[in-house]
């Protein structure tokens, strides 16, 4: 069953991007903003939502591609598109040059800020460094060379929730990944910016919706940092966190805990009382916080969250669009991950049937730069259906599924509907490998990790005894319609 979940997923990633590839500009290569009224590529939309989510779908479903055409749109993309030094701007199609004359400096540095949280880091995060994560440092490295915002704290590039959160969190992952000093210091310049100067449950309105939930990811990635890396800090930052995160659940939540879109944090009213798609967004910064300061009420109302999920099962996110949904569904199997509430299985199966229904026959979704969001969640609705398993050569008619025991015993099918050959591939604790963290504490628009092979341990398999460097290689199978393949794997 999961391996039918996981085939339609995986067909719906692919077909979105040959959806969109039809409708690229055929000399520069790159994808419109969106395809009504935008026939132009730019940092914040194009870049930042939906071209890294067909680089992430080919890297599964078309290697083809993703070593062809993605990576000729990621060069074309800096080839044309820079406007100051590596800031990217928008290049319209028809005249094959930037769109205007010139640009203010806050809307090319909110473009670089998206694109590189909103798309580079989510494929660093789950394939690892590559020519994506080299653009986004050269971004990062060009947002700050340019601040230019006189604070508090000294000059930053953004004071915005959004800009700054997105800065926050980019910032403390690439500072694991690369040990760069300057940026453990600058995302701190950030926090201290907020959290000493500007608390946000202080002021009359706090956004918890798209894009104010950015802001509560990022602190909380910066005060797990500071956790690790300046004690004095983190304990001179606690009781602050601690007095806004209760403040929001005071005042942000409806009856089941779920967060609404904005409030009033003085007076405690509620601005906009549509529930936000980001709920689990925000809910992560609770858990990372109850997880540092052993804060168990926090994961206890995360539970009781989940529970309730079911009766949200056909809410309307967003108006009921397709980029509502993938933000709530991703919110729930980010917790899941962590918290395997059953209600919240049920729900996340369904939200899946209901995400993947919003696509056209051609493959487009609704036309604009949220289908890279739909892609997204597909991608990571599948590879919880496969606990993190893949294929190689990928094939539209296979069904590769996978559950996994409460002992940690994995099992996997793959089955087609023609004879296929391949090899079967894990995942890796990709959080420790790749960005160096020393824990995998809950973040915005991470790829969950399921079932990971760790480096040198031996697993128990129906064949054997087989190494960790085994798995990692890529077990060689072949399977017929008459024959699946059948697998069982637990750790010696």
């Amino acid at each position: 069953e999961n391996g039918k979940s996981a085939r339609q997923a995986f067909v719906a990633c692919w077909r979105f991007v040959q959806g969109w590839l039809q409708h690229a500009d055929p000399v520069s290569g790159l994808i419109p903003r969106n395809l009504t009224s935008s026939p132009f590529w730019n940092a914040q939309d194009s870049a930042a939502d939906n071209y890294p989510f067909m680089v992430l779908s080919t890297y599964y479903t078309d290697r083809g591609l993703f070593e062809g055409r993605m990576l000729d749109m990621l060069r074309a993309e800096g080839r044309y598109c820079n406007r100051l030094g590596h800031l990217p701007d928008d290049f319209v199609f028809a005249t094959q040059s930037l769109r205007e004359p010139a640009s203010p400096l806050d809307k090319l540095i909110f473009g670089a800020s998206e694109y590189a949280k909103d798309g580079l880091l989510p494929i660093t995060e789950l394939i690892g460094p590559s020519p994506w994560t080299e653009r986004m440092l050269e971004l990062l490295d060009e947002i700050w060379r340019h601040r230019s915002i006189s604070t508090e704290v000294g000059k930053l590039p953004a004071t915005s929730h959004e800009v700054g959160g997105e800065l926050m969190q980019t910032l403390s992952r690439m500072y694991w990944m690369t040990g760069k000093e300057e940026y453990r210091q600058w995302a701190y310049l950030l926090a201290d910016y907020y959290l000493d100067h500007h608390l946000p449950t202080l002021e009359a309105e706090l956004d918890l919706d798209d894009h104010g939930c950015e802001f509560l990811g990022g602190i909380s990635e910066v005060y797990y940092l500071a956790a690790y890396k300046d004690p004095d800090r983190h304990r001179k930052w606690k009781p602050v966190i601690h007095r806004m995160l209760n403040r929001i659940l005071e005042v942000g939540r409806d009856e089941h805990g779920m967060f609404v879109e904005r409030v009033n944090p003085r007076t405690g009213k509620q601005l906009r009382k549509t529930l936000t798609d980001n709920w689990g967004y925000d809910y992560n910064a609770y858990l990372v916080v109850a997880q540092l300061d052993e804060v168990p009420r926090y994961r206890q109302q995360i539970a009781a969250v989940l529970s309730h999920l079911p009766h949200y099962n056909d809410y309307p996110w967003e108006g009921d669009i397709a980029d509502g949904i993938a933000d709530s569904l991703e919110s729930g199997l980010n917790l899941l991950n962590r918290i395997p509430e059953p209600q919240a299985v049920s729900w996340a199966n369904h939200m899946g049937q209901r995400l993947l229904a919003k696509q056209r026959d051609t493959g487009v979704i609704e036309g604009w730069h949220g289908d890279g969001n739909f892609a997204r969640t597909a991608l990571m609705f599948a590879l919880w259906k496969t606990q993190g398993t893949y294929v190689r050569p990928w094939r539209a008619d296979l069904r590769l599924g996978a559950m996994r025991e409460q002992d940690g015993t994995l099992y996997v099918s793959v089955e087609a509907d023609w004879p296929w050959s391949g090899t079967l591939h894990f995942d890796i604790p990709r959080h420790a490998e790749f960005l160096h963290l020393p824990t995998d504490y809950p973040r915005l628009n991470q790829f969950p990790e399921w079932f990971t092979v760790a480096k040198k341990t031996t697993y128990d398999t129906d064949q054997g005894p087989l190494s960790a460097a085994t798995l990692r290689s890529g077990l060689p199978l072949s399977v017929t319609p008459q024959k699946p393949y059948r697998l069982r794997l637990r750790k010696h």
